[in-house]
């Protein structure tokens, strides 16, 4: 397949490796990744902080993008920039957009991605060929569980990856209570749900929390190096894209 990958703001200005680790993946998989280099934000913080038409700029520019006929698929490392894709961005075309903007994002919506979603729904895959041998929890999303309804995807991808001593993490699902401008209008009850989903983790032994929206991830590794616990953080595609090292040969 063709698949076009999404950066997203958060992997292209703070999480980098995120997003090498998912081309690198696909690459290894057998798919041609390709990087449009016009792709901006997706307008995710718009349309939640209430500025909806500022967001249209956005929207269009992620049609034009990732419109190309030749592209099979769009793929992004982070569940809630596409679920904005695949429920926000027809809002926005239809309330300040054209008619052809909106066909192009009914096109493009159909067509884009989480990773976990991509490799078990379209490609038919949940073993990789990964190699992990660490002890890692699997924090679910908000985004991920309840707008794009991914199930236990990634943790089937998780449990399918080599070496690696997956423990469940105790009320998994609960938020970790980020939610992007949530965390700054609402701080304490960000930081109070912040800290229950860290003892969770801490409970775990873990030495790696695993999730798959690197803004989730940074909230909660805030939360984790603050308290010098030692658990660090790591996308789901690092996982994904962690291979065994080939041991040397001497003659």
């Amino acid at each position: 397949m063709r698949i076009a990958l999404f950066a997203t703001c958060m992997g292209d200005t703070m999480f980098p490796n995120a997003v090498k680790a998912t081309a690198l993946l696909l690459t290894r998989l057998g798919h041609e990744v390709v990087f449009p280099p016009g792709q901006t934000c997706c307008g995710q913080m718009h349309i939640n902080t209430g500025y909806q038409p500022d967001a249209l700029p956005l929207v269009a520019n992620f049609a034009d993008n990732f419109g190309d006929g030749s592209i099979d698929a769009v793929v992004a490392p982070s569940g809630s920039c596409v679920g904005s894709v695949r429920h926000q961005h027809e809002i926005v075309a239809s309330r300040y957009g054209t008619a052809g903007l909106c066909g192009q994002v009914e096109r493009v919506k159909a067509k884009t991605y989480e990773l976990s979603e991509l490799l078990v729904d379209v490609l038919g895959v949940t073993d990789v060929g990964a190699y992990y041998p660490h002890r890692v929890t699997y924090h679910p999303t908000c985004h991920s569980l309840r707008m794009l309804r991914v199930g236990d995807k990634p943790l089937r991808l998780l449990r399918a990856v080599r070496d690696i001593d997956l423990v469940e993490l105790p009320e998994a699902d609960v938020c970790c209570g980020f939610g992007g401008t949530f965390a700054i209008k609402n701080a304490e009850t960000s930081t109070a749900m912040l800290a229950d989903k860290i003892r969770n983790v801490a409970g775990t032994g873990a030495e790696f929390c695993c999730a798959s929206d690197s803004s989730c991830l940074m909230h909660i590794g805030g939360g984790m190096t603050r308290l010098q616990m030692g658990t660090r953080t790591v996308h789901l595609a690092e996982i994904l894209a962690s291979v065994e090292k080939p041991v040397a040969v001497t003659a």
